[in-house]
């Protein structure tokens, strides 16, 4: 679809935005690339059919309607994050609903239930629930991420020991079908619906709207920073055994998480722990963690607000925001299959040894657990209660990703799943590029997915919310 010819999927997309500005874009536009499908990983090139930004749900369920008619698979973008572009098709041809005039929010103050639209950003989330009765809810750490998909496949971040997931805060949806229709999903209203949502959302609508449940904002935070630096990574492999044995104690205080970032530099170890300076000292975990004591000078003592700014400010050392060629690796563990001694040598010697091929590369150990296997493992369609440490591994190519880089990732990869066998998963949000659609729905969703293809098959049997690693239809 072109500006300067006319086809009918141009002439209804058209007829949805009316006299609009800013509202449709097509290939053939100017600056199309640039200023509307604005790729996030420059190593997956892809060019839509269109771009549309929507004003409300209702142009959301013209334009699905539109595509059905013209032939042309969905997908929403709402932050645009997905390290495989999935959010704007992750192929060329589809039809991107925008959703970034979706930014309404509104607090109900009985309930404390904030209605949220899908193209809200989370650090607009936090400034709006701080100012709205100084309330929270668990999320990741990327201010510039949208909502929309995050707490649709996720949303994992240093409050999940303590709250769960983003999604595990979503109590209600407004969303638009395959069919057209603008339709309310919870646990009482199309309830298989909602639960598909809450994991794979992108697979079965274009949400426009979130209620979600929320907490008081904690008061103190303990944020911890070290840094190891200039040493090689076969020094950091003792540090790392060491933190690895702090986040697999199963009794470890849900208010702390951690990270461990292994660079070019060293290593760089993160800690959040909600609550008072005394608290985390009586939790035992100053002790622990490495580098770490209680006159250490890694320690912040900070507010909700300003433990949002730090941890967005460590999170840019390792993964930027800005759209770049890159590559990734993931897995995420049960307790068995936290790496034994040998393995954690053997990883950080070949760290060492590997050609990058790149200055730009992190290897980042999160813990997970607590609260998030409280809620049991066929609630929703995230898969990954019992996991209580996820990896990913993120490399920067300049200009583009090289073979060099690949190998030097999937190098790594392969030493670590050698020493996790069991270890085959992992987490949609940490999507690998490299699997097809039949691999990759089932390391993303595992157990879930025949229930996940069943609903698939009765909301969207001909696969309209389509990507190259989205839920097929059971057949």
């Amino acid at each position: 679809m072109g500006s300067g010819q006319s086809s009918p999927g141009k002439t209804c997309l058209d007829a949805i935005c009316g006299n609009r500005t800013d509202c449709v874009s097509y290939p053939s536009d100017p600056l199309y690339q640039i200023s509307w499908v604005k790729p996030y990983n420059l190593d997956v090139p892809v060019t839509p059919a269109a771009v549309l930004r929507p004003d409300n749900a209702q142009d959301v369920a013209d334009a699905v309607k539109c595509a059905t008619e013209n032939g042309f698979k969905v997908q929403a973008k709402s932050g645009g994050h997905s390290y495989g572009n999935l959010g704007l098709g992750g192929e060329d041809g589809a039809l991107v609903l925008d959703l970034v005039n979706l930014k309404s929010f509104s607090m109900n103050k009985e309930t404390w239930h904030a209605t949220v639209g899908a193209g809200t950003r989370l650090g607009k989330l936090d400034e709006h629930l701080h100012d709205n009765g100084g309330r929270a809810m668990a999320h990741g750490t990327c201010p510039g991420v949208g909502i929309g998909g995050h707490a649709t496949i996720g949303g994992l971040g240093p409050m999940s020991r303590m709250w769960g997931s983003a999604l595990d805060h979503v109590v209600e949806v407004e969303v638009v079908t395959a069919d057209g229709a603008i339709q309310r999903a919870s646990e009482t209203e199309n309830e298989d619906l909602f639960w598909a949502l809450r994991g794979a959302g992108a697979s079965f609508g274009v949400i426009t709207e979130f209620v979600v449940r929320t907490h008081p904002e904690p008061g103190d935070v303990i944020e911890y920073t070290y840094s190891l630096t200039f040493g090689s990574q076969s020094d950091m492999a003792p540090v790392y055994q060491k933190w690895q044995e702090l986040i697999g104690d199963a009794d470890l205080d849900r208010r702390f998480s951690s990270q461990f970032i292994a660079q070019p530099l060293g290593a760089i170890i993160t800690g959040t722990f909600y609550g008072t300076e005394e608290e985390y000292n009586e939790s035992g975990i100053p002790d622990k963690i490495p580098g770490g004591g209680k006159d250490s000078d890694g320690i912040m003592l900070t507010d909700w607000l300003g433990s949002l700014g730090h941890q967005a400010e460590v999170e840019l050392l390792s993964i930027s925001d800005l759209s770049t060629p890159f590559y990734s690796k993931s897995l995420a563990f049960r307790k068995e299959d936290l790496l034994s001694n040998d393995t954690i040598t053997e990883v950080f010697d070949y760290m060492d040894d590997a050609d990058r091929g790149t200055v730009l590369w992190a290897i980042i150990f999160n813990s997970e657990g607590g609260a998030m296997a409280d809620m049991a493992a066929n609630a929703t369609a995230y898969p990954h209660r019992d996991k209580i440490m996820m990896y990913q591994s993120y490399a920067v190519g300049v200009p583009k990703v090289s073979d060099t880089i690949r190998e030097f990732l999937e190098g790594v990869h392969t030493k670590i799943q050698d020493g996790a066998p069991g270890a085959n998963s992992t987490y949609a949000g940490y999507i690998d590029t490299e699997m097809d659609r039949a691999e990759a729905t089932e390391v993303y969703w595992g157990s879930q997915l025949p229930r996940l293809r069943d609903v698939k098959k009765e909301w969207d049997p001909k696969d309209l919310f389509s990507n190259p690693q989205s839920v097929q239809p059971a057949k």
